[in-house]
């Protein structure tokens, strides 16, 4: 349990200071991100929680670079892990951000169907994944994927190695890309709404998951609009509205004493929940 800022750790792993994302359209601009900074700190798993359209999956894309070309990004995204130092990704070369993608950070997107391809195999995705960073042979690239599925809790991952994804339930596919996402061990994990596509038993699954991650010592952004969520795994609180972050604490104080009117707006529009102990 965190009880202030100090507690989070010496040096965080990712820090983002006054971030500012437009995007320009046919006749107006449109200011996605106004100026928002946050911290994860090494082991700690984060919530960026508000409604849509509040700017959570834009800050997220802006860190590894997956922004539209009609994106103008400002500001700085530095990143700090033992001998990897980047001290602002949004200047980073396409080569330095494809090194870094999927390597040292890497990505969970809320829709597993939209970002696996259905005409290769799931062994065929992770392996890809493995092959573009370490220089392993494909039987050590495949040990590794196997060893990444078998840690995301897929049944028989033998079998699944050679399945194509329209042969794998939503839970499934959703294991998998966290397996893709874990591979090669980065040392940060964004996920972008990881469950909303799925039921509320497999969604347990998903984030009890993320908390075994955690424990292995990774540390998680996790994007959400479900307190429900953050109740369950988060260590620190960023509340985004409109582009803004409008308040942030560790998770207890979120849930017992938020401050800001949009923060108890939304802890009043939702069930009560159990804080994790």
């Amino acid at each position: 349990m965190h009880s202030n800022k100090s507690q989070r750790g010496q040096k965080p792993l990712l820090s983002i200071e006054n971030l500012k994302v437009s995007f320009k359209l046919e006749n107006q601009t449109i200011n996605a991100l106004k100026g928002i900074s946050l911290e994860v700190y090494p082991q700690e798993i984060v919530c960026l929680v508000g409604e849509s359209g509040s700017g959570k999956s834009v800050t997220c894309y802006s860190i590894l670079k997956l922004l539209d070309k009609n994106a103008k990004a400002e500001g700085k995204i530095s990143f700090e892990a033992d001998e990897e130092k980047i001290d602002n990704l949004l200047e980073t070369s396409d080569k330095q951000i494809r090194k870094t993608r999927g390597n040292k950070i890497s990505m969970v997107f809320q829709e597993p169907s939209a970002v696996l391809n259905p005409l290769l195999t799931i062994g065929e995705q992770l392996m890809e994944t493995v092959l573009a960073h370490k220089k392993v042979n494909k039987d050590e690239a495949k040990k590794i994927c196997l060893n990444a599925m078998e840690k995301a809790q897929i049944p028989d991952p033998e079998r699944r190695f050679n399945q194509y994804p329209h042969e794998l339930s939503g839970g499934l596919k959703q294991r998998v890309v966290i397996a893709i996402a874990t591979v090669n061990n980065p040392y940060l994990i964004l996920a972008d709404e990881p469950t909303t596509a799925l039921d509320v038993t497999v969604s347990a699954k998903i984030i009890a998951l993320f908390k075994k991650i955690k424990k292995e010592g990774k540390s998680i952004l996790l994007i959400t609009h479900d307190l429900g969520v953050v109740a369950e795994v988060a260590d620190w609180v960023y509340v985004i509205k409109e582009g803004q972050i409008v308040e942030e604490n560790n998770v207890y104080e979120i849930f017992e004493n938020p401050k800001h009117p949009y923060t108890k707006k939304l802890l009043e529009s939702r069930p009560m929940f159990n804080l994790k102990t």
